[in-house]
Formats: C-alpha cells, sequence, structure tokens
C-alpha cells in the first residue's frame, strides 16, 4: 500500500476493525486487527520506526480518534497515548501526562523491546525514541503536547508501583 496516496489510505481504513480482547492468560487486553491478534507485532521496533510517520495523515488521526473515543463512551477507561489528553478525550476526568528523562526513557523501552528482539540495541532505540518524539511534537494533526488541564508526572525515579499508587490517589480525589 502506497501510504503517500490519501485515497488509498482512506479506502483501507474502511476495512479495518481495531478492538481489545482480555486475555486472561496475560492479564492484559490485546489488541486485534480484522479479529487477528496483532499484540506481538505493535510493539516491534520495525512497527514503532513507521507509526509517527502514519500519524501523520489526517484521514489516519481521525480514524485513530474515533476508534478511541468509542471505546471511552461509556467511561472507566485508562488510556495511554500521545493526543488522549489533548484531542481524544479532551474532557476526561483525570489526564496524566508522563515524563522521564529520556536516558531512563530508552533504556525501559529497550528492555521491553529485547524481551521480543534480542537483536536490538540501545542505540537504534534511542534513535527512534528521538524522531518520534520530534514526529509526534511537530505534526499538524493532533501533536503530542500536554494538556493545559493534566497532572504531570515525572516517573524518572518511580518505580511502578509507586507511579500505580500515585495515579491511584489522584483518582481518589477525582471521584470523592
Amino acid at each position: 500500500m502506497d501510504w503517500t496516496k490519501p485515497k488509498m489510505v482512506e479506502d483501507a481504513l474502511k476495512n479495518i476493525v481495531i478492538e481489545f480482547i482480555y486475555n486472561p492468560k496475560s492479564s492484559i487486553s490485546e489488541i486485534y486487527l480484522n479479529e487477528e491478534n496483532v499484540e506481538y507485532l505493535v510493539r516491534d521496533l520495525v512497527i514503532a520506526e513507521k507509526v509517527s510517520d502514519i500519524a501523520t495523515i489526517k484521514a489516519v488521526r481521525e480514524f485513530a480518534v474515533s476508534q478511541q473515543q468509542k471505546m471511552g463512551k461509556k467511561k472507566g477507561i485508562v488510556m495511554d497515548g500521545r493526543d488522549i489528553g489533548t484531542v481524544v478525550f479532551p474532557h476526561a476526568e483525570l489526564k496524566i501526562f508522563m515524563t522521564a528523562d529520556n536516558d531512563v526513557r530508552v533504556e525501559r523501552r529497550f528492555r521491553e523491546l529485547f524481551e521480543k528482539n534480542p537483536n536490538i540495541t540501545l542505540d537504534e532505540v534511542k534513535r527512534n525514541l528521538e524522531m518520534r518524539d520530534y514526529i509526534d511534537s511537530h505534526r499538524e494533526f493532533s501533536p503530542l503536547k500536554k494538556a493545559n488541564d493534566a497532572i504531570e508526572l515525572d516517573n524518572t525515579n518511580l518505580t511502578q508501583d509507586e507511579q500505580l499508587n500515585l495515579a491511584l490517589l489522584w483518582v481518589k480525589e477525582r471521584i470523592h
């Protein structure tokens, strides 16, 4: 498929169904594309290298936003993404904008990807993150930016449990 031809992209989007289906074995909701589990594919560096370029296409952004909004209609959902608080759910009850030192982000992403691809290098991951950050921050549609009403969470020096506990505290403050 030629992603530079908007009509081809728009036609392809008409035939795409994205779902999250809970997997009791892994205890996570996995991504399905047209009834095929693609969870393992979407976490691959090859995909990560293309995602920001594809996300600059207006029809793709509109499709993605529409899909995400459908998932969140009944509320009670936690989503992460580079435009979730500004474009997808601008009226969300709680928005957390997570940040971390770039070296820490690179190391975390490397560990995540290394499990699936032991041939990956730290330098490849660093270049990919820097490229994605730049492209996503400068794209015309749905750019990466912190929502004005988001709480910033710098998790550079926090464990996953500490991050979760802090987020849960903020949830409880908003609910009560």
